[in-house]
Formats: structure tokens, C-alpha cells, sequence
């Protein structure tokens, strides 16, 4: 852990502490917009699992906050096949079945994470523990691990955690609680700490 602690302190001096701490006020500024926006983004982490950051985010901005509400099944998943993502009908199935919580930013935005992470979990199709805890880290928490396979792989490269076969809830807590001990160490939050390991992987600061 002393290693990776010393490497992100060491990014943390450069010009991309700005570039992370811009991203967070963009995260932050989710919660003064729409329960449309609010529902788009959720859609958006329904399209990233299992799929590249980039291919949702193509697909979300080609569907359109008003489309994830309005547009057909066949449709839907018409469109999420013209961007190469290989559950385009599932995927659109579980868009439409989300419809039912369309208004998510009300259900949400006003309890703590861990309970809003669990309503998510249990009420929406296509959202895992990664995918909850990444739709309320983009809509300003700040509190949660995003734990996908690049923080895992460089925690695990850094003798934090043994990369689990299977990500179940209970393991996901376990490894959460490891990452928010690394978070507090280095006196950030675990949003901040994901974008610096994320980048530190993928050498990119993403939503």
C-alpha cells in the first residue's frame, strides 16, 4: 500500500490534481439538474457494464436524456447496436424496464449513499454494485468504491487485495472497505482516489 500511496500523492502534486478536482465539481453540479439528466445518467451505467466507458457514453450522447424515455425497445436497441455494444437487446430491455424509475433523482438524492446504493441494486435491472456506486459517484457522491476491473487490477498490484473470481456483494464491501482505508490515508475521498487510480491504469480522467 506505501508504494501506491506514495504514487498518487506524487500525481496529486501535478497538473492533474486540477483536472480530477474539475471532473468532481462537474459530478457536483449533477445535483441542480433535471430528473431527465438524472435518468440519462443511470441509463448511461446500465450501457457500461460489461462495455467500455466510451461506448456508453457514445450511445447516451446519441440517444438523448428525452430518447432513453421515449423510444421504443426496437429502437433502443437498434441504436445500441450501431455502437458495436454486444447486449444491445438486453440492454434496451432493461432501459425500458428502468422507465418505472424515471424520476430516480427524487428517490435518491436526499438519503446516504449506501442506501441509495441498495434501492438501486434491488430495483433496477443491469445495476450491480459497480454500476450503483458509479451512477451516484457521477451525481456528486463521493463516498463509494467504483470497483471495476482496472482498480482491481492495480490494487491487486499493489498486494492491497487478491482479485476476487467473483465480485458478489459481500466481497465488493469487503474490498470497498480496503479502498476507502487507502482513500482516508491519503485524506481524499474514495471519488477522488478512483479518478487518480483510474488514471494512473488508463492514463485518462473519465465520467
Amino acid at each position: 500500500m506505501n508504494i501506491l500511496v506514495e504514487k498518487v500523492r506524487e500525481l496529486e502534486q501535478s497538473n492533474l490534481n486540477k483536472i480530477i478536482n474539475d471532473r468532481l465539481g462537474e459530478f457536483e453540479s449533477f445535483k441542480t439538474k433535471s430528473e431527465d439528466d438524472w435518468f440519462s445518467e443511470l441509463c448511461f451505467c446500465i450501457l457500461t457494464a460489461n462495455a467500455k466507458q466510451k461506448t456508453g457514453e457514445a450511445i447516451q450522447n446519441q440517444i438523448s436524456a428525452e430518447g432513453f424515455k421515449t423510444l421504443s425497445q426496437e429502437t433502443l436497441a437498434n441504436l445500441i447496436k450501431l455502437n458495436k455494444h454486444r447486449f444491445h437487446n438486453t440492454k434496451a430491455k432493461y432501459i425500458v424496464k428502468a422507465r418505472e424509475f424515471a424520476n430516480i433523482k427524487t428517490i435518491v438524492k436526499d438519503i446516504p449513499e449506501i442506501e441509495a446504493r441498495n434501492f438501486l441494486v434491488e430495483n433496477i435491472s443491469g445495476i450491480g454494485m459497480k454500476e450503483a456506486s458509479h451512477f451516484l459517484r457521477n451525481t456528486g457522491g463521493k463516498s463509494l468504491a467504483i470497483l471495476d476491473r482496472h482498480i482491481l487490477r492495480l490494487l491487486e498490484e499493489h498486494q492491497i487485495i487478491e482479485k476476487p473470481k467473483k465480485l458478489s456483494a459481500d466481497v465488493y464491501k469487503e474490498i470497498e472497505s480496503k479502498f476507502t482505508q487507502l482513500a482516508s490515508r491519503l485524506r481524499m475521498s474514495p471519488a477522488k482516489l478512483d479518478l487518480f487510480l483510474w488514471y494512473m491504469q488508463t492514463g485518462e480522467v473519465l465520467k
